[in-house]
């Protein structure tokens, strides 16, 4: 199995914990990533402001993948709904096409890529039961609180029906096969408050802390994340968040891969847990049946 690997903005710069956890799990797993060199960003910041730039942007990128004969595999949810669009639309308007092929000028895309993101590469194309063979190292005695997030599902029409939009379990079955347990919580689906950051900072805020009290309440070891800026809300702006509403969560927030990865006996440091914001000391001592201080 082989990938061009696509990274996009966020994760080298605030998530390489991810990059380094995914490249580990696919390697462990003989599935091969070839860097694409000279990608652009997805388009996805320009999208509300400037459709036909955002549309040129993710084309190129495509454009690149095919030119290496490659699927794309992305880390970022949001880069994975904006090349999946325009990879949809695309394939579907061939005047549009001609149009953007046009004004990219040294490049053309021919619509012959695929984009998928990691998760469901490895639950679908891999497979849950394959994976269930490769782990060494079952994590029982963890809880774990899966988030989805908004665009790794939505809009449904550009996923072919993968998964539910509304009661999805693809990512509860891939925390399940490593022997943890993948515990439901009031308001699963909602948003990280990600997209307003920018604009409405104090209702983002909120927003995380809403999702960061149910998860607490519940009593989970963990929350799992499948895409950068989630973990930038749920992690990176945690201890705002603790000071600013005065409140305590200490909650470590992993990549899927860094949780799978260290069900195939992967190490944590191999796996980036070291450049987690929110140290899972905890965690990672339950595993090796220490006890935990409360």
């Amino acid at each position: 199995m082989r990938y061009a690997l696509f990274l996009g903005c966020t994760v080298p710069v605030r998530a390489m914990n991810y990059e380094l956890s995914a490249r580990k799990v696919a390697e462990v797993l003989g599935i091969e990533f070839i860097d694409m060199e000279d990608a652009l960003c997805c388009g996805f910041p320009v999208k509300s402001i400037n459709r036909e730039a955002s549309i040129i942007m993710a084309a190129r990128n495509l454009a690149l993948a095919e030119k290496q004969g490659l699927n794309i595999c992305t880390l970022c949810s949001a880069c994975t709904s904006v090349l999946t669009e325009v990879n949809k639309v695309l394939i579907e308007d061939e005047e549009l096409r001609e149009i953007i092929n046009k004004k990219m000028g040294d490049i053309a895309y021919n619509g012959k890529v695929e984009v998928k993101h990691f998760s469901r590469i490895l639950y679908e194309d891999f497979g849950v039961d394959r994976l269930k063979t490769f782990v060494e190292r079952p994590l029982e005695g963890i809880k774990l609180a899966a988030h989805y997030g908004c665009h790794y599902l939505k809009p449904s029409e550009i996923y072919d029906g993968f998964d539910d939009p509304e009661q999805p379990k693809s990512l509860d079955l891939l925390i399940e096969l490593t022997g943890a347990e993948s515990v439901m919580y009031q308001g699963r689906g909602d948003c990280c408050g990600g997209a307003i950051l920018g604009v409405e900072e104090e209702i983002a805020l909120k927003m995380t802390k809403k999702k960061l009290d149910h998860v607490k309440a519940v009593g989970a070891d963990a929350m799992i994340s499948i895409c950068p800026f989630c973990s930038v809300m749920y992690e990176g702006n945690q201890k705002k968040i603790e000071k600013e509403f005065d409140t305590k969560y200490g909650l470590p927030v992993l990549y899927y891969p860094q949780l799978l990865g260290l069900a195939l006996g992967i190490s944590p440091d191999e796996l980036g847990f070291k450049l987690n914001r929110v140290k899972a000391k905890g965690l990672l001592a339950k595993l090796n049946g220490e006890k935990v201080s409360a």
